[in-house]
């Protein structure tokens, strides 16, 4: 028998279990930013992320787990306008190939927006230090524990931008060794995610993907047993 798992809803009744529990207001503003978290493309043009927002957002992404305290990531803010468009130029590349990767699928992936690099108020490199290969605490046999560490970090990133009302969309539609070439990454650095913030028109009620009908999300008790893989 499977275990029981607690259906996603925004009106969640909820009872602290211990005295370090959040007070029932603030779990529910945790689990909301949880579940309206959005993967966003489009954006407010002309409109630009407050300089204290974002400095709260990248101290979320710097207050991520990662194993054995290694922090390895790092955040390359874009502010030159053709660094911007030469990373769209990237992606736009990749987008083509993806396409042909696809098969029959293909035409239906151009047709969605993937990217809002040109239209977003920040763009963000999302990298992989260098030189982490002195880490092995946590990663002598689960080396990709740095990635893990980072996606957490990216995922802070994520969380925080949403409570303060800040879209953000990670791409990873780019070939990594010639994005890490245009930013003169230092050898051993990989770049992870192109990262587009900024205000958005809107948090659509689905992920885009479900309302582009390209997938569609399935319950949580469908990924969860019990003792053994089912």
């Amino acid at each position: 028998m499977s275990p029981r798992v607690t259906p996603r809803s925004s009106h969640l009744r909820l009872t602290g279990v211990t005295d370090h529990a959040f007070s029932g207001d603030e779990r529910r503003a945790v689990y909301r930013a949880i579940t309206e978290r959005r993967d966003m493309r489009r954006f407010v043009p002309d409109e630009q992320v407050p300089e204290d927002v974002l400095s709260r957002i990248l101290a979320a992404a710097h207050a991520a787990p990662s194993v054995g305290l290694m922090q390895p990531w790092r955040f390359i803010r874009i502010t030159d306008t053709q660094l911007r468009r030469d990373i769209h130029g990237l992606v736009d590349e990749e987008r083509q190939h993806t396409a042909a990767a696809l098969g029959d699928r293909g035409d239906d992936f151009l047709a969605l927006k993937v990217e809002g690099i040109l239209d977003c108020a920040e763009l963000f490199v999302v990298a992989l230090r260098d030189g982490r290969s002195v880490h092995v605490f946590g990663r002598r046999t689960l080396p990709q524990m740095d990635l893990a560490s980072v996606a957490c970090a990216i995922q802070n990133m994520w969380l925080a931008a949403r409570t303060e009302g800040i879209g953000m969309g990670w791409v990873s539609i780019f070939d990594p060794r010639r994005l890490a070439g245009l930013l003169e990454m230092p050898d051993g650095a990989d770049p992870v995610a192109v990262i587009c913030l900024g205000p958005v028109p809107q948090f659509p009620d689905r992920p885009v993907l479900e309302l582009d009908q390209w997938a569609f999300g399935r319950p949580v008790a469908e990924f969860v047993t019990e003792n053994r893989w089912e």
